[in-house]
């Protein structure tokens, strides 16, 4: 069933769909989805850390690296390092999004998850595609063997961050309600349409989207927050976490329904946190134009 904070986000927007959100996502693999996850080379997970912290974080692996076993278990050949590593020792809240640039394709699970080995096991809760609105279109041009990771940290951004932020044009958000599971989403756009306000503040427009609500809602519960932007061309990732909350009035920002305004808490810029690196190839037509550009 839907949780109280989907309930109240769409309240507040004028949703009156009964069953939508939650609702309407089922726990089982349909065969269509687990042939999709077979071909992945890419996921991208969200969890809460041992410190409350909400964090994003990649895994890729060869396609067949994301498996179904059965209708209600993934196993992924790979397990997630710094600002993830070791939460999985434990059955632990997940959020997953499989994401196929190329195609504009993608889908996300939500369950619990478990370290075992050099995998991770995945019990599903929910299962659901989305659209393939605000997705850039992008292609895998190397696989290259996995390089050493080297990382640096901090409180605040550099302006070599600010600045690789201002540039993006994708993001992943995760989020996490306390007793309701974790999720992580997409959010993409053009260059520029997240404002780098300062060192320690981002503001993104929120666009029209499914009208599920299930990453606002988890905020209307749950303020913290886990941000990944990734350099496609090299594989770095940069890492944030902080507190999110939503400004309902989008203040003429083209496109904006709402805008979502982060406060960073942490940082972690990770180095090879990725073999793969991918071409760009063109922007979603649905992207609004960015304001001031």
């Amino acid at each position: 069933m839907r949780h109280a904070g989907e309930i109240a986000v769409q309240r507040r927007t004028g949703v009156r769909l009964a069953g939508h959100g939650s609702a309407r996502v089922r726990a089982e693999i349909p065969e269509v989805a687990a042939r999709f996850l077979e071909s992945q080379r890419m996921v991208v997970i969200g969890a809460e850390d041992r410190e409350g912290r909400v964090w994003a974080a990649p895994l890729t692996g060869r396609p067949g690296f994301v498996a179904p076993s059965g209708d209600r278990t993934i196993l992924v050949d790979a397990v997630p390092v710094a600002p993830l590593a070791g939460v999985f020792d434990v059955e632990h809240d997940i959020g997953m999004l499989a994401v196929e640039p190329w195609t504009r394709r993608r889908m996300r699970v939500n369950g619990r998850a478990r370290r075992d080995g050099d995998h991770l096991m995945l019990r599903t809760e929910q299962v659901y595609s989305n659209c393939p609105k605000y997705l850039q279109k992008r292609t895998i041009v190397e696989d290259l063997e996995p390089g050493e990771r080297t990382s640096r940290s901090g409180d605040r951004l550099s302006e070599a961050q600010r600045e690789w932020i201002t540039a993006a044009d994708t993001f992943f958000v995760a989020t996490h309600a306390p007793g309701l599971g974790s999720d992580v989403s997409h959010r993409g756009g053009n260059p520029g349409f997240v404002e780098v306000v300062d060192d320690r503040r981002l503001v993104w427009p929120d666009y029209a989207g499914n009208l599920m609500y299930m990453t606002l809602g988890n905020l209307e519960l749950n303020p913290a927050a886990g941000l990944l932007f990734l350099d496609w061309a090299t594989g770095d990732a940069l890492h944030l976490t902080g507190r999110a909350r939503v400004d309902w009035e989008p203040r003429e920002v083209p496109g904006a329904q709402r805008l979502v305004e982060f406060d960073v808490e942490h940082v972690l810029e990770a180095g090879g946190a990725s073999p793969l690196r991918w071409a760009f190839e063109e922007y979603s037509r649905f992207n609004p134009p960015v304001r001031g550009a």
